[in-house]
């Protein structure tokens, strides 16, 4: 059933409709409720994939549905109808107001009418994608202040990676920090790439989802067996790659390698003279998790993130520390022949 959660009135007799589908068995045995929550950031699509496959899946088996599953495919929809990451015409990030005023203006009143109506959910996961510049494998970022009562949830969710990160201000005006006070447990996935949609990335985080309910009691068909994830607590263990000039950059590597020190993950050019400016290598033994995707950089601009070799969860959650030996050996001759 479609559902208005908060309408306000704009110029030239239009309305802002923030909506969301839920879905609910007629024969409810399960009081639990699970929300899907994607579309804070326009420029974000990897979860508008995620919405849609849980609702036909949904749909084709009603049998199965014990419980209430709420999914908000939008909640900046002026932002995704114009391909803007924030809220038009207020040059606004909306996961900066959470969790807003109801006597405030807009964006705050719409904030907190959204918190409003997911407040009572007994999960909730926050969708993003990257930006357009960045892929990213798909991970949960949690909170080391919420870990206690959020790790085991994300073990279960079917994600690549868990990066547990340390509090810092902004993230007090976040959606997912909002609702995690306010004791609904809330995970971030951040997947894929800005302005598109990876299946693979949304069929995985799907059957994330499909397990999770089915522990919470929501679902009762068949799912799917999750992955063991990667977890890092320990921020020394992930080294930051920028660009040292500014340039194009020609990615070697996707990101998912275990690269070893020294292997040349890219190198940047000069498309007017014809020439190499710099290699990119690796610093240490580790799993490129992020890699930039978007091939114009200034010095300074991220180019990737690699997980150190010494994280223990390596070798548990099946990262093949000889997979990327033959890309090694390529990338030396390719350097070799410029």
């Amino acid at each position: 059933m479609i559902e208005t959660i908060t309408q306000i009135g704009l110029p030239v007799d239009e309305q802002l409709h923030i909506r969301k589908n839920r879905l609910q068995s007629e024969h409810i045995s399960c009081k639990k409720r699970i929300s899907i929550v994607t579309g804070i950031h326009g420029d974000e699509l990897e979860g508008q994939y995620v919405c849609y496959e849980i609702a036909r899946r949904i749909s084709g088996h009603p049998e199965y549905l014990k419980g209430t599953v709420d999914i908000y495919p939008a909640l900046n929809p002026f932002g995704i109808d114009s391909v803007t990451r924030g809220i038009p015409a207020f040059d606004l990030d909306m996961n900066r107001i959470f969790p807003g005023h109801q006597d405030g203006d807009m964006n705050e009143f719409v904030a907190a009418e959204i918190i409003r109506d997911l407040e009572g959910s007994n999960l909730c996961l926050d969708i993003h994608a990257s930006n357009i510049y960045l892929t990213e494998i798909p991970q949960i970022r949690i909170n080391e202040q919420h870990e206690d009562f959020l790790m085991p949830l994300a073990m279960l969710s079917n994600v690549d990676f868990i990066w547990v990160h340390g509090a810092s201000t902004v993230l007090e005006s976040t959606l997912a920090y909002s609702l995690n006070s306010r004791n609904v447990p809330t995970l971030v996935v951040e997947m894929g790439v800005g302005m598109r949609i990876t299946m693979e990335y949304g069929d995985q985080l799907t059957d994330g989802i499909f397990r999770l309910m089915k522990e919470l009691g929501i679902w009762d068909g068949p799912v799917s067996e999750v992955r063991t994830p990667v977890v890092s607590k320990n921020p020394e263990e992930v080294a930051f790659l920028n660009a040292p000039v500014s340039g194009i950059f020609i990615k070697a590597l996707p990101h998912g390698t275990f690269v070893k020190k020294d292997m040349v993950i890219g190198r940047i050019v000069d498309p007017l003279k014809g020439r190499q400016l710099c290699s990119i290598t690796a610093p240490v033994d580790g799993w490129m998790f992020t890699v930039r995707e978007y091939p114009v950089v200034d010095e300074g601009s991220l180019i990737a993130r690699i997980l150190s070799a010494e994280n223990q969860t390596l070798e548990k959650a099946g990262i093949n520390k000889n997979l990327s030996a033959d890309f090694g050996k390529e990338n030396t001759r390719q350097e070799e022949a410029n």
